[in-house]
C-alpha cells in the first residue's frame, strides 16, 4: 500500500488505532543514547543543542511504507537535546535514559505484558506493547526541518512527480525525517541532497507499483523499472537508439526525479558512494517486482518470505548516505566486508519493522504487513502479533548493537562514525515515526 492510500484509509478498528497509537505516543527510548559508550560509563549533563558542523574525513564528501498525512500534528516535538560533534571522526557523547526509562531487561518485548482473559473476538484483545528498543534521537531542529521540507516539495513540483499531491507530501514531513535521521551536518543543502534521494526513491512505489498518482499496471511493472534502472545505472546504446530511450526518460517525472537526484547528490558524494546507493536501489527494485507478483496473484507471504522482503525493501537507501551527508567517506572495501553488510542490514529491517507497526492502525485489512501475517500465521490476535512484532524488532536491534560495538572495536575511524551514525539514524527515524504529522492528526489526540 502506497504512501497516499496509507493515509486515506481508516483505522482498522478502535482497538488496534488504539494500540498503535499507545506505540507512537510512548516516550520510553530504552536504547543508549551512544551506540560506542562503554556500558558503565556516567551519564553527563546534557549541554544545549548545538549547530553541527560537516566534518570531513579520508577522501570525498533513502518501500518505503509511509502514510501521509493531510493534517499537521497538533502537539509538536520537544527538541532532544544533542551532544556535541566536532569535524573528523566524532566525539560519541554518553546521554541518560530519558526519566522513567526502564533498562534494557526490564524492556524485553515480552516482560510485563498484559493479557486480557476470556475468549472475545480478537479485534477487541488489546494487550499493552512495552517499549520498542530504540535509542533516542541526538537533536531535533524543527526549523531546519521544515526548510528541507520547504525546499523538498518545490524540488518535487520541478521534476513532476506527486501531481496535484504536493500539499500532503508536504505534510508528511520527510525533511523532518531527513533532519533527525542525519544529526551530523545543519547544512540545508546536504540534508535536501538526501530528501530528493528518499522522495524519488518512493515515487517509484507510489506511481508505478501501488497506483496512488497514477492508474498501474501490473503487466508492464518490470518493463518500467528495468527502463528506470537504465537512470540508475545510466544505460549507453548506439547513437541510433539512445534518442529514443531519451525521450522515454524525460517524459517519465519518476525517472527524471531519479536522475536529478543521483545528479545533486554527486556534489557531496564520491563517486563510490553514489555507485553504493545504485546498487542498494537496484535491490530495493527486485523487490517491488516481488510485491507485485504478490498483490497480482493475491499471494499472502509467509512470515519469513515477508523478512526477507523487508531485508530487500527497507530504509537501507536511505541509510547507505549516512557519511556523504555528514562529510567523509567509509572506504568501500570496509563497507562490503560481510560482517558490516550483515549489521547494516540489520539496522535497515529493524527500521522497516517499525514503520510496518505504525502504519497498520490507520491501513486496509487486506495491506500486507509483519503483524497482520503473523497474526494469519500463528492464529492469534493482533495485539498478540503486535508484541511478537515486537520482538523481532527488538531482537534484531540488539543484534545490531552488539555487532556493531564490536565491530567499532577494530575498525578503522571512518567505520566508528558510521556506526554511530546508523544507530542515531535508528534513532531519529523513531523519533520521526512518533511525532510525524503522518501519524498525528486532530483525531489523534
Amino acid at each position: 500500500m502506497s504512501p497516499l492510500s496509507r493515509m486515506s484509509a481508516p483505522a482498522v478498528s478502535p482497538e488496534v488505532a488504539d494500540l498503535v497509537g499507545a506505540l507512537l505516543r510512548d516516550p520510553r527510548r530504552p536504547g543508549k543514547r551512544d551506540l560506542l559508550a562503554p556500558a558503565s560509563a556516567p551519564a553527563p549533563r546534557t549541554p544545549p543543542a548545538p549547530r553541527l558542523p560537516v566534518g570531513r574525513s579520508g577522501i570525498g564528501t533513502s518501500a518505503l511504507r509511509l502514510r501521509l498525512s493531510p493534517r499537521h500534528a497538533a502537539d509538536q516535538s520537544p527538541s532532544t537535546a544533542a551532544a556535541g560533534i566536532a569535524p573528523g571522526v566524532p566525539a560519541h557523547p554518553v546521554g541518560a535514559r530519558l526519566p522513567g526509562t526502564p533498562t534494557t531487561d526490564a524492556a524485553h518485548p515480552r516482560d510485563g505484558a498484559e493479557r486480557p482473559e476470556g475468549d472475545g473476538p480478537r479485534e477487541k484483545r488489546v494487550e499493552q506493547v512495552p517499549a520498542l528498543y530504540c535509542p533516542p534521537a541526538v537533536r531535533d531542529d524543527p526549523a531546519l526541518g521544515e526548510e528541507v521540507d520547504d525546499r523538498l516539495v518545490e524540488w518535487a513540483e520541478e521534476v513532476g512527480v506527486y501531481p496535484g499531491q504536493l500539499d500532503r507530501v508536504r505534510a508528511a514531513g520527510f525533511g523532518r525525517l531527513i533532519m533527525l535521521a542525519h544529526p551530523e551536518t545543519d547544512d540545508p543543502d546536504r540534508l535536501l541532497a538526501a530528501a530528493k534521494c528518499a522522495l524519488s526513491e518512493w515515487s517509484v512505489d507510489d506511481h508505478y507499483v501501488d497506483g496512488e498518482v497514477e492508474e498501474a499496471r501490473p503487466e508492464t511493472l518490470g518493463r518500467r523499472l528495468a527502463i528506470a534502472h537504465s537512470v540508475i545505472d545510466q544505460a549507453h546504446l548506439p547513437r541510433r537508439y539512445a534518442p529514443q530511450l531519451e525521450e522515454v526518460v524525460r517524459g517519465d517525472p519518476v525517472m527524471v526525479a531519479l536522475r536529478s537526484s543521483l545528479a545533486n547528490l554527486g556534489a557531496y558524494a564520491t563517486a563510490a558512494q553514489v555507485r553504493r546507493l545504485r546498487h542498494e536501489l537496484a535491490i530495493m527494485f527486485v523487490a517491488y517486482n516481488q510485491e507485485a507478483v504478490w498483490l497480482a496473484t493475491g499471494h499472502r507471504p509467509p512470515v519469513w518470505e515477508f523478512l526477507m522482503h523487508r531485508h530487500e525493501n527497507s530504509f537501507v537507501p536511505c541509510m547507505a548516505l549516512i557519511d556523504p551527508v555528514a562529510g567523509y567517506e567509509l572506504p568501500w572495501a570496509e563497507f562490503a566486508q560481510p560482517s558490516v553488510r550483515r549489521v547494516f542490514t540489520l539496522a535497515g529491517s529493524a527500521s522497516v519493522i517499525v514503520n510496518d507497526l505504525y502504519s497498520m492502525g490507520k491501513e486496509d485489512v487486506t495491506d500486507l504487513s509483519l503483524p497482520r501475517l503473523i497474526a494469519t500465521e500463528d492464529d492469534c490476535s493482533l495485539g498478540e502479533a503486535v508484541q511478537r512484532t515486537v520482538d523481532v524488532h527488538d531482537e534484531l536491534m540488539h543484534a545490531f548493537e552488539a555487532e556493531a560495538a564490536a565491530l567499532a572495536l577494530s575498525g578503522s575511524p571512518e567505520l566508528r562514525r558510521f556506526l554511530w551514525g546508523l544507530w542515531a539514524w535508528l534513532g531519529g527515524s523513531r523519533e520521526w515515526h512518533a511525532r510525524s504529522p503522518r501519524y498525528h492528526g486532530a483525531d489523534s489526540s
